[in-house]
């Protein structure tokens, strides 16, 4: 039976309800739709949804995030092919849509991703449980711990040159949830920056992501020495920006990093 969807840009979509044959092409989006239960119906993956691992073996792949491969899709004729319209290409995804029925989210707060999760769980028959995972979500995230007091950071997700998350970000709703004040709010969405920018800023804490660019303790001592002002910490990439499932546990990561940050409160000028 068909039934009309509308995604997070305002296109309707229009499926065979419930879809049989499913493609991702998100890694966080994959992720859920594996832990909704849909292990059967999903039939193509990108190379980059890495979790979970046991389904990111056994899954074909569809190419990248930023370059899918088309044929192999078009041969595998997909139901519903579920995209994004900030990690995917513009071009690709809208020759998919002629062919397909291609739903897009856009994520920029948290209040997306539950409204993604539970759009997610109607369009392919799991409604009890995506509204569970995000009641589940929302209540954690009502609880998480909170600074003692609020701190100016700066988010690395890219070297050479640099590159922080910035405004209208997933990344920078949740460090402003976390008690964060992001010093690049307002410079643009993922801007490039430099030394001088950077301390101009007077940032006490500068975070580096393991995604894209995976930071390693090399680049952290490297950070150290430029800014000898400046906090520096490594952290999970993906529980600062994946929105789907893995939600879940980032609390739990979230709270621990607050913590520490507690504890190491005396170190910062407040």
């Amino acid at each position: 039976m068909d039934r009309s969807f509308i995604d997070q840009l305002g296109r309707e979509v229009i499926i065979d309800h419930p879809p049989e044959r499913i493609i991702s092409t998100v890694p966080s989006q994959t992720e859920l739709l594996f832990y909704l239960g849909l292990n059967d119906r999903v039939v193509g993956i990108t190379k980059f949804c890495i979790h979970p691992k046991e389904k990111f073996k056994s899954t074909p792949k569809i190419g990248g995030t930023k370059k899918l491969d088309l044929k192999k899709i078009e041969a595998i004729n997909p139901g519903l092919i579920i995209a994004n319209k900030e990690e995917n290409e513009q071009e690709q995804i809208k020759a998919l849509a002629a062919k397909y029925p291609v739903w897009i989210s856009d994520i920029k707060k948290l209040e997306d991703s539950l409204e993604m999760i539970t759009t997610v769980g109607d369009m392919t028959g799991k409604v009890e449980e995506a509204q569970s995972l995000a009641g589940e979500i929302k209540t954690k995230f009502s609880n998480i711990s909170q600074l003692r007091q609020p701190l100016k950071a700066a988010y690395f997700i890219w070297q050479n040159p640099y590159m922080v998350a910035g405004n209208d970000t997933f990344v920078n709703d949740i460090l402003n949830k976390c008690g964060l004040i992001n010093v690049f709010d307002g410079a643009g969405r993922y801007p490039e920056v430099n030394k001088e920018m950077i301390e101009k800023e007077e940032p006490q804490l500068l975070l580096l992501s393991s995604e894209p660019f995976p930071f390693k303790e090399k680049n952290k001592i490297e950070f150290e020495k430029i800014f000898p002002s400046s906090n520096v910490m490594l952290v999970d990439g993906e529980m600062f920006s994946w929105y789907g499932s893995r939600l879940v546990p980032a609390t739990e990561y979230l709270n621990r990093f607050i913590t520490e940050i507690n504890d190491r409160s005396l170190n910062f000028e407040y």
